[in-house]
């Protein structure tokens, strides 16, 4: 047994750390809880397999004596960090605690993070943080700043080396929202979290725009239309959820390979696969369904589902080994490419290469988007981001060619020229500068006006262009595609593909880094 001078320093000890797990009290916590939101703790504990969580830095307090902030006590000031594990991985975890003075940002509670960064990037593990904080601390001005710039410094160090994912928990502005733009990852939680640059009245006093903050920047906003948060969840328990599966998918770092699930060896593709694409490229079909058929079953995951719909995104498992999928939807646009499916997919693709996820590129398009807005919005830049990824890229590339592949966008879908290791194509492939209607009205341009009946010559000269083009044989016959294959055997072929690619070594030329067109 102690002796009594020693239990008392251990009943201290306890006193201390029993307040420091109240962070900012009952009510605080009560608050929190009818919003609708977990405190920050209970927001690791489901985030993290039982019994892992190890805390650091609970004791570190705030210096700022501004303000009357001397008189003021923030329990770890703010933030909790420490290890965990998720599905037996270790991974690096802070979370925001909104009922300690907002959850807001200052020297020490950045200090903390940035040093849960540094330790994470140094193991080489992920780190994932939870964000709920009303921002900066007013308070610590420009210690504050420095906190935030250190973070960012770091996400970027860290880009392409650890897998970084933020879940938005709750409110994000200003600064703050920088840190999860720079993670790979960003999971927004319906209703109870936002994020913006400006908040509604500042940009009511400079606009002159009535908004309120979920119309500015809520989760459904950030999914829908911006692209800047990838996953939506419906509560922190769904968050919490959503990020232990999406690092299934993902290695603990860009050297360790990622894992190898079971999966069912007798499982093969069968005839209702030949019958899903229509020969007739107007026909419209819901791309999603092949993938769920083509990959293991119930494996494929989706990244920004709601975003950019006219390009589908998402990880998902062939034999067990985690694959990145990229793939025109017909259904949205005909497939067509934009300025954000370009920008969806390409950064995708280098997310998949920097941490050696193979790619599968399922090909449907008639091209990029013609119009006014997606000229002047710069699609010619944003395009040629997706062209910069593929020939990035060297991770094994597998391509199936679907249906229409035209012009820009066939180069640009992970065709042979930009480095693909295999192209496949069904017999339903279209592979030609431009769809039928459009080349006939150019090259038998003199022929049709000369016509005594132009329209029947017209349509005469189309299907000339098809039995030349709408097919996949004559690309084959150049040799840039491995294969013409039978729907049915697109899983087989895949696997196939895979197992022969994998051991895939390819150098680039020497240099500090590329420039890709932002």
């Amino acid at each position: 047994m102690p002796d009594e001078e020693m239990q008392q320093k251990i009943d201290e000890y306890k006193k201390r750390k029993d307040k420091l797990y109240l962070g900012g009290g009952k009510d605080r916590i009560d608050k929190q809880h009818k919003q609708g939101k977990l405190t920050a703790r209970e927001r690791i504990s489901l985030l993290v397999d039982e019994g892992t969580f190890e805390e650091i830095d609970i004791f570190v307090k705030h210096r700022c004596t501004y303000f009357g902030l001397d008189q003021k006590e923030f329990p770890y000031d703010g933030v909790v960090t420490g290890f965990g594990e998720i599905n037996g991985k270790k991974v690096a975890v802070f979370s925001q605690d909104f009922t300690v003075q907002g959850g807001s940002l200052g020297e020490m509670h950045a200090k903390k993070i940035m040093k849960l960064q540094d330790h994470a990037l140094k193991y080489g593990i992920p780190i994932i943080g939870i964000n709920d904080s009303g921002g900066a601390r007013i308070q610590e001005a420009v210690d504050a700043l420095y906190g935030y710039g250190g973070i960012f410094y770091r996400n970027t160090l860290s880009s392409g080396v650890i897998p970084q994912i933020t879940i938005i928990a709750g409110p994000c502005a200003g600064g703050a929202v920088y840190s999860p733009a720079l993670t790979d990852f960003t999971i927004m939680v319906d209703k109870t979290s936002q994020m913006f640059i400006t908040g509604p009245q500042v940009v009511k006093s400079v606009t002159g725009e009535d908004v309120d903050k979920e119309t500015l920047g809520g989760a459904k906003i950030h999914n829908s239309k911006s692209g800047v948060a990838h996953l939506l969840a419906s509560n922190d328990e769904e968050a919490m959820k959503i990020t232990r599966k999406l690092l299934s998918y993902l290695p603990q770092n860009n050297i360790d390979p990622v894992e190898i699930f079971p999966y069912d060896e007798t499982y093969r593709l069968s005839e209702d696969i030949n019958s899903m694409v229509s020969p007739d490229p107007k026909k419209s079909y819901d791309v999603k369904n092949i993938i769920e058929l083509v990959f293991d079953p119930d494996s494929f995951f989706e990244i920004h589902p709601h975003f950019a719909k006219n390009i589908v995104v998402g990880f998902a498992r062939l034999q067990g080994q985690s694959v990145g999928i990229i793939a025109n939807q017909p259904k949205i646009l005909a497939g067509s490419l934009d300025i954000d499916a370009s920008d969806k997919a390409a950064r995708f693709i280098r997310f998949c290469d920097a941490f050696n996820i193979p790619i599968i590129t399922l090909v449907d398009t008639p091209g990029y988007l013609p119009g006014v807005n997606q000229e002047h919005g710069g699609i010619i830049r944003h395009g040629a981001k997706l062209l910069y990824a593929y020939s990035e890229a060297t991770v094994p590339l597998i391509t199936v060619i679907l249906r229409k592949a035209y012009g820009g966008a066939y180069i640009a879908m992970g065709s042979q020229h930009l480095g693909a290791d295999f192209v496949f194509a069904w017999p339903t492939a279209e592979i030609a500068v431009m769809g039928p209607e459009g080349a006939a009205n150019i090259i038998f341009a003199k022929e049709i006006e000369s016509s005594e009946n132009p329209e029947d010559t017209r349509q005469k000269c189309i299907q000339e262009y098809k039995e030349r083009f709408s097919n996949p044989y004559e690309a084959a016959s150049r040799g840039y595609i491995e294969d013409v294959i039978e729907p049915k055997e697109t899983r087989e072929k895949l696997i196939k593909a895979l197992s022969a690619s994998f051991s895939k070594v390819e150098s680039r030329p020497s240099k500090k880094h590329g420039n890709i067109p932002l």
